[in-house]
């Protein structure tokens, strides 16, 4: 089976959780944008996350996104997702090397300090804008404390990305669980008993836990309800007419300058590096509709 999100509840509705698994989503990612070990950890920790934020989105039109901004080499990470879990991203610096830190990827080290900004458009004549500082730049625990202190949600996020050895994506994932206002004090407590109990999201994806699984172990004795399954993909939009609205942005004068060069151009999509050649011809038609 491809890549999914399963969404539960448990204790009777007092928390409601999100678990996926992810690794073709950031494969696919690493592959586009051809990343470093580091850098398709970072980006895969923050597509997982926008998955499941996308899905928890209402409506059909919604967008999602997550952007990191730090000071460190990666020079910050974007990731937009639809609430259909279609997802896609990327990062300032897709080469970063770094040293493993305690053995692991050192993404906290890539990110550097910074702040995290969720912007959710749903629609209306603002989009919402929330914004925390990062407190560990290593993903997970940064979007905890954004729920907490941006949505007043007591959370816990779990992210991870495991690489193979040949730097492909070995497995990927992770978990959303939040408490509803109504939550007893004893559901709380079971609950961070059994967070304590697992070590890591790449630990029980590589011992083969699916989604399901995850949530049962997390969720022992709270009485686990998954009420759907909904698929996950790197997803992006882009084409040559979206693309040729970014053409025009540079403005008149450097069309122009472009034109008298007598010279094709190839602009490249951020989120998929995808690349599309303009010829001298289409410029000048570009133009023309531009005027």
């Amino acid at each position: 089976m491809g890549d999914y999100i399963v969404r539960a509840t448990a204790a009777d509705n007092q928390v409601r959780a999100f678990a996926a698994t992810t690794k073709q989503v950031v494969e696919t990612a690493r592959q586009h944008h051809n990343t470093s070990p580091v850098a398709t950890a970072a980006l895969g920790r923050l597509l997982s996350a926008g998955a499941m934020m996308g899905s928890m989105m209402k409506n059909a039109t919604d967008m999602l996104t997550l952007q990191i901004r730090g000071n460190g080499p990666i020079e910050g990470i974007t990731v937009t997702a639809d609430s259909f879990a279609n997802v896609k991203g990327y990062v300032g610096n897709p080469d970063i090397m770094l040293p493993p830190k305690k053995g692991k990827l050192d993404v906290g080290g890539a990110v550097g300090v910074g702040l995290l900004q969720i912007i959710k458009d749903m629609g209306l004549k603002e989009p919402y804008s929330g914004q925390t500082i990062l407190v560990s730049s290593e993903i997970a625990e940064d979007l905890t404390y954004y729920f907490a202190n941006s949505e007043q949600i007591p959370s816990s996020v779990g992210l991870g990305v495991l690489m193979e050895k040949d730097n492909t994506v070995r497995c990927a994932g992770g978990f959303i669980i939040q408490m509803m206002p109504f939550a007893q004090e004893k559901t709380v407590v079971r609950l961070e008993e059994n967070l304590k109990k697992v070590s890591s999201v790449t630990s029980l994806l590589d011992q083969g836990y699916t989604p399901e699984r995850m949530l049962e172990v997390l969720f022992e004795g709270l009485g686990l309800e998954i009420t759907d399954t909904i698929p996950t993909r790197f997803f992006c939009n882009c084409s040559k007419e979206r693309v040729e609205q970014a053409v025009v942005s540079i403005g008149k004068k450097e069309i122009e300058e472009m034109i008298r060069d007598g010279e094709d151009i190839e602009v490249k999509c951020h989120f998929c590096n995808t690349a599309y050649k303009y010829t001298v011809e289409e410029l000048k038609e570009i133009l023309k509709r531009s005027r």
